[in-house]
């Protein structure tokens, strides 16, 4: 993972946007060149016998999705909004619909979508989907989703399972899930969904993930005499914003799975559905600086644009990294410690506190890395009614 490796199309994209306005920048620019070598670097490292998906609410624009298309099996979706997206933009690519709180309407147009498989939270949802399908000429094939303990993994800043959350059944809930589906044949089972973690960095215990949902699954399959073709083990692949280098490494997680396949005779698949990991080095987050202040000691930097814009800092809880690409002005400080922020009217519009700049200037442009998924789809857009940053994608 390089964020630096599109450096150079970003300053020419800063270039283009300055001549195209004489207002402050203020953009997203995603290089959909970078995003591809990266999906068909993790799509060929991955080994024979497992399927990646893309998990759509990272970022669903239709440039990443279409740039995605050809390198992976199908999208994730965990809305009905998402799934109907999915299905405009993505016609016949076979889809996956997750996530708590479905309603019965999404439920439904999840039954009628060719080539869309349902991941079922809990034993009420399967009661509904039952009663939805009993009502209707269509099948739909489900994947359960377990949250299942595993010992001796640890924990990290987002957990999804392994401890009271709203997500997946417990495996208590098994036996009566199972009575459920052989009351509906209708329903066909197709395989079990896990995804205990979120922000995963090391790849020797995803690994050990693995092998607890596959033992888990085989087990099942014995006790209760069902066969599932495919284990759903989910994303969260973690990113270190600071350090790139030190995100989940994806090429010793794919070796080790190459290991264990053959270890094991291993005859179930195995699927996994990324997000952040797969394109949030595609994209950058630029602000033109307007003005440079001094407040009770300290500088501040106060750029067009913020995080209404880009609410991956707060939503991270740290200071981004970024670069200064400099514009035509004279620098008014150097080698000074400098908080950047945006135009909102709050104290909490911080995207990155104290920072050392060698120099900095009004009209420079700060350019924040690992802007590619989580970042202007999840940031609070309409507040204050700034305009939208412009979008490029190179």
């Amino acid at each position: 993972m390089n964020p630096y490796a599109s450096l150079p199309r970003l300053r020419a994209a800063v270039d283009e946007l300055r001549s195209e306005s004489d207002e402050p920048v203020c953009a997203y620019v995603y290089d959909l060149d970078a995003l591809a070598r990266h999906v068909r670097w993790m799509r060929e490292t991955l080994p024979d016998g497992c399927e990646l998906y893309y998990a759509a609410k990272a970022n669903a624009d239709a440039p990443i999705l279409d740039t995605l298309a050809p390198w992976v099996d199908g999208f994730e979706a965990a809305s009905g909004g998402e799934l109907r997206w999915l299905r405009e933009r993505q016609p016949g690519k076979p889809l996956l619909f997750g996530g708590p709180g479905k309603l019965d309407s999404e439920l439904a147009d999840a039954v009628g979508e060719p080539g869309c498989t349902l991941h079922v939270e809990s034993l009420g949802e399967l009661r509904r989907l039952a009663a939805i399908v009993a009502r209707t000429s269509h099948g739909a094939r489900v994947f359960l989703r377990m949250n299942i303990g595993v010992d001796g993994v640890g924990d990290t800043r987002l957990m999804m399972g392994g401890k009271p959350t709203p997500f997946g059944m417990d495996e208590a809930d098994l036996p009566a899930a199972i009575a459920l589906l052989r009351e509906h044949p209708s329903l066909t089972l197709e395989g079990f969904h896990f995804h205990l973690m979120s922000h995963q960095r090391d790849a020797d215990i995803q690994l050990r993930l693995v092998y607890a949902y596959l033992d888990a699954v085989h087990r099942w399959q014995r006790d209760h005499g069902i066969t599932v073709r495919t284990v759903n083990a989910g994303g969260g692949f973690g990113v270190d914003y600071a350090d790139p280098s030190r995100s989940f490494d994806w090429a010793a997680f794919c070796q080790g799975l190459r290991h264990m396949q053959a270890d094991r005779g291993e005859t179930l698949r195995l699927r996994f559905e990324p997000g952040r990991f797969v394109s949030v080095a595609c994209g950058w987050y630029v602000m033109e600086v307007i003005d440079i202040k001094r407040s009770h000691g300290e500088w501040f930097a106060v750029a067009r644009g913020g995080t209404h814009h880009f609410r991956t800092p707060p939503a991270q809880g740290h200071d981004h990294p970024f670069i200064v690409l400099r514009g035509p002005g004279t620098p008014s400080l150097s080698g000074e410690r400098v908080t950047l922020v945006g135009q909102l009217c709050t104290p909490k519009d911080v995207l990155s506190r104290a920072q050392p700049v060698d120099t900095l200037a009004v009209g420079d442009c700060l350019a924040f890395r690992l802007a590619g998924a989580y970042a202007w789809n999840i940031s609070h857009q309409n507040f204050l009614m700034h305009a939208p940053p412009r979008m490029m994608y190179l």
